[in-house]
């Protein structure tokens, strides 16, 4: 397998007047493979959330079925962090698809714990789920690494904050399409499996026809993607550009030992530190949000799949305008400054999510509240991603971005959003979990404001270098 997932060997540089044209069509090329595999994972990766409402009728409770569903982060977070090493030290045009394909694989046998075990045999059917969504977040933990590699070897640093604003919408992208392919798969082919078995329908829509399409999309992001510039005969990003960070030197092109890589660039950081701690609590919100409104809608206010996935769709749909203007005001008025943007961003989420509380039982306003939610929620979290690989060489960028990663799948999404919320839902009400996750706005925005004075100060040096 380490053979397989080496990464190719540099090529002579092609004469000068060849590089332009060559340097131009591959860089759009590679950035239309990362952004469109990316979105992929996405169509594998929280398909749970919309299956629970429909898994409670047949006896699974809220906090197993939260369980579960940690299952997925808890993998995402280690896969994120180990697996980042890894692919700063493998081919990212095999890495990214292999772990798409095998994603698509694990969230097409979600079926059978449903299909062969049943509320007859609960507990073998919980275990299997939990296995089977382990595996769907490790290997989803797959998608983000490569991506990050692939960027910071073909956009230099200066245009790498645009560049990442506009991928990061990939993955909002894949899950909005995550309601609408749950609500059409089950009524398209639902019949084909199931015949009258309706109550069935919803496996086919939120396991089956998402996994087959996110493969078809591996196929296209393998042709798409080439690793660095070099593997294609090209010179480095910095060298073509003539745009060199002020931290940079010819090493960052070497593959880097692991522990180089943790102990001398990562893991003394104690920037990544603090913006690692604020993603634990963006998460919180994030999937606290996303992963029981399904749930929530359904338990309060008896909205149908319909409702709740075209709500889950907007949710993610309107994060793409939001990301984009999140990193046009961090580059723009803040000029650079990520704390800020952030902190301002995390504030109106909490104003949004008072508004869902407040008024669930209005479709309209349910709507409008997760739209403006989406919209503010993943500017911070794209934000705290470009601070991780800004702050580490290149040929560490996956496992600094790893480490933020793991807090917030970890910490933030399994601990906090997946189990936590489902207990106290099922425990206390679900009035209590918008009380956590309104506090944990206020605990983002205070680990934010840590960081605030020191990116200030670096920001200062840099302009007076």
């Amino acid at each position: 397998m380490s053979k397989f997932l080496a990464p190719p060997a540099f090529k002579p540089e092609l004469p000068k007047e060849q590089q332009k044209a060559k340097y131009t069509s591959l860089r759009w090329q590679v950035f239309l493979g990362i952004f469109i595999g990316y979105a992929g994972f996405y169509i594998v990766r929280k398909n749970f959330s919309m299956a629970m409402p429909f898994l409670e009728p047949f006896g699974f409770e809220k906090g197993e079925l939260g369980i579960v569903l940690s299952m997925n982060a808890i993998a995402y977070a280690l896969s994120k962090f180990l697996m980042g090493s890894v692919s700063d030290r493998s081919d990212a045009r095999k890495f990214l698809p292999l772990g798409l394909v095998l994603a698509s694989l694990s969230m097409m046998f979600m079926i059978v714990p449903v299909v062969a075990f049943g509320p007859e045999h609960k507990s073998w059917a919980i275990f299997l789920m939990a296995v089977l969504n382990f595996l769907v977040g490790w290997f989803n933990g797959m998608g983000w690494p490569p991506c990050g590699r692939v960027m910071t070897h073909w956009f230099s640093q200066t245009e790498r904050g645009t560049m990442m604003s506009i991928w990061n919408c990939a993955h909002n992208v894949g899950g909005a399409l995550v309601g609408p392919m749950a609500v059409y798969g089950a009524l398209w082919f639902g019949s084909w499996f199931y015949g009258a078995q309706t109550d069935h329908y919803f496996l086919i829509g939120t396991y089956v026809f998402p996994a087959a399409v996110a493969i078809f999309v591996a196929i296209l992001a393998y042709l798409l993607i080439r690793d660095t510039p070099q593997s294609c005969g090209l010179p480095s990003i910095e060298k073509y550009r003539n745009d060199y960070p002020k931290n940079y030197s010819e090493k960052q092109e070497e593959v880097l030992s692991s522990k180089d890589i943790f102990f001398k660039y990562v893991l003394n950081n104690k920037m990544l530190w603090f913006i690692a701690i604020a993603n634990a609590f963006v998460y919180m919100v994030r999937y606290g949000c996303l992963d029981w409104a399904p749930s929530f809608l359904k338990d309060e206010h008896g909205y149908d799949i319909k409702q709740a996935g075209w709500a889950y769709f907007a949710y993610e749909f309107a994060a793409i305008p939001g990301t984009l203007i999140c990193g046009w005001i961090s580059d723009k008025v803040f000029k650079g400054g990520r704390a800020m943007t952030t902190t301002i961003f995390m504030i109106l989420v909490a104003v949004f999510i008072f508004l869902y509380w407040q008024f669930s039982d209005n479709y309209t306003i349910v709507t409008a509240s997760l739209i403006g939610i989406g919209f503010f929620i993943y500017g911070p979290v794209m934000l705290i991603g470009v601070q991780a690989l800004d702050l580490a060489p290149k040929n560490a960028a996956g496992t600094a971005a790893g480490l933020t990663g793991f807090f917030g799948y970890f910490f933030g999404t399994a601990i906090l959003a997946n189990i936590v919320i489902g207990y106290v839902a099922e425990n206390a009400g679900w009035d209590w979990t918008f009380v956590l996750l309104l506090a944990a706005c206020v605990l983002s925005v205070v680990f934010m404001m840590f960081t605030y004075k020191d990116e200030k100060q670096l920001l200062a040096d840099k302009k007076s270098k």
